[in-house]
């Protein structure tokens, strides 16, 4: 494609080309234009003699990372069992001249890396410890090639790796950053953890107060920027009843017919699309027996938006539903042994938040993302960030480079081929010192 000569203006331009072509031409210049004022700010950072050296410090240990990936994988860190991947994640903090480093009551790890202003607010780079697997999966790491599977090895022990690589090469080549820099590995960012290692970290933890920005890695791809807070409230309800003999006691109440009422008009709930919400009626159990009524059934409900209050209000109808659900069993069969109830119980509360498309944060992380190459895609989840989020702190949950598939499942998957990889992580590298601000020693 010809560039217009220095006197052609873009209409003369444009003329000689047919209509098609002119408006893919114009949507390039404008993504071009876009692109370069996303990387204008960044450019600073990423011309830093000790920025440029920590980037190549990051190429130069990359196969001492994947090791790291592989060790820590190695170490199971099953829901609420985080204790053993946490002692061997606060011993690397210390080899990597981290400061402070310690445990704190809920389980985190932390260690600081000091700032040249005593009096700025900490920049927090937070990966989590914990994964999704029970205690007794085998966690051993295979390789084919440049792919390593384990469960848990890209959700989130690659993003633990890459923490601790950001950390020995900024240090490897004296950056220095006004901000301190907290690196955190978090407990409980999985399941029924209900993000309780990040909550204690900045609500009741000794950093409380004191920070001024949240970063979260978790996951791979460099080009995704977080700043939706996906929040969620999930319910375990126990449907209660007399059970009995299934033929001997036909046409007692049963709380699994109760059960199966609430679920279906669940269903047949059309939640809002803008903003994004959802629910799910996700593990089912109860009874005793194939022969018998049950007295016990239980539902676990995920719901799900990107805005606390349509939240609030898919959780108010869900529990009038299943105020119906037990109201109409009542009504429908005998109650002669007892009625049927529900007990709902709250087992997930996260909250949901946002930080501005607009925020310093969110902008520096973005032009970090196409520094590198990559264009930014800005989206929503449920991580780490929320909390922060939700607590006013400007967040964004970032993602650790290269490839990977399959998270949550057994045959979970990364690609640590070298050079996607290095891209992949050079852009959180940039956009944390960023945050921080340069500053000279």
């Amino acid at each position: 494609m010809p560039t217009p000569a220095p006197d052609d203006t873009i209409a003369a331009w444009a003329s000689r080309f047919a209509p098609v072509e002119v408006v893919r031409m114009l949507l390039l210049l404008v993504t071009l234009a876009a692109a370069q004022a996303a990387t204008a700010d960044i450019a600073p950072v990423r011309n830093a003699a000790t920025v440029r050296a920590a980037l190549a410090e990051l190429d130069r240990t990359h196969d001492a990372t994947v090791a790291e990936i592989v060790e820590l994988t190695q170490i199971p860190a099953p829901p609420f069992k985080e204790a053993a991947r946490a002692a061997a994640y606060a011993a690397k903090f210390r080899a990597a001249g981290l400061r402070d480093v310690s445990i704190d009551a809920e389980g985190n790890v932390t260690g600081l890396r000091p700032g040249t202003d005593r009096a700025a607010k900490l920049v927090v780079l937070s990966a989590h410890l914990d994964t999704v697997f029970p205690e007794g999966t085998d966690v051993t790491v295979r390789r084919e090639g440049t792919k390593l599977f384990a469960p848990g090895i890209g959700d989130d022990t690659r993003g633990l790796a890459v923490l601790l690589a950001y950390a020995r090469a900024m240090d490897a080549a004296k950056v220095a950053t006004r901000a301190p820099i907290l690196f955190v590995g978090t407990v409980g960012e999985e399941g029924r953890g209900d993000l309780r290692g990040v909550r204690h970290l900045l609500t009741k933890g000794p950093y409380r107060g004191r920070v001024g920005a949240f970063f979260s890695m978790d996951g791979a791809d460099p080009s995704r920027v977080t700043i939706g807070g996906v929040g969620s409230k999930r319910y375990r309800v126990t449907f209660k009843g007399p059970g009995g003999h299934s033929y001997g006691a036909f046409g007692i109440v049963n709380p699994a017919a109760a059960m199966a009422g609430a679920i279906a008009e669940l269903y047949a709930v059309v939640p809002a699309k803008t903003p994004r919400t959802t629910y799910a009626a996700s593990v089912v159990g109860g009874g005793t027996s194939v022969n018998a009524i049950p007295n016990s059934v239980f539902v676990d409900v995920d719901m799900r938006s990107e805005d606390g209050g349509e939240l609030a209000r898919l959780e108010q109808r869900f529990l009038a539903i299943v105020d119906r659900a037990v109201a109409a069993e009542n009504v429908a069969r005998s109650t002669r042994f007892g009625t049927v109830s529900a007990v709902r119980e709250v087992i997930g509360d996260r909250p949901a938040g946002a930080t501005p498309r607009t925020a310093p944060l969110v902008t520096t992380t973005a032009a970090s993302v196409a520094a590198m190459g990559f264009t930014p895609d800005f989206n929503a989840s449920s991580t780490d960030s929320n909390v922060a989020m939700n607590l006013g702190i400007p967040a964004v949950t970032i993602e650790s480079g290269g490839q990977a598939g399959r998270a949550h499942a057994p045959d979970e998957w990364i690609d640590v081929a070298k050079p996607e990889s290095v891209r992949g992580m050079s852009v959180g590298l940039l956009a944390v010192v960023a945050a921080a601000g340069l500053a000279s020693r």
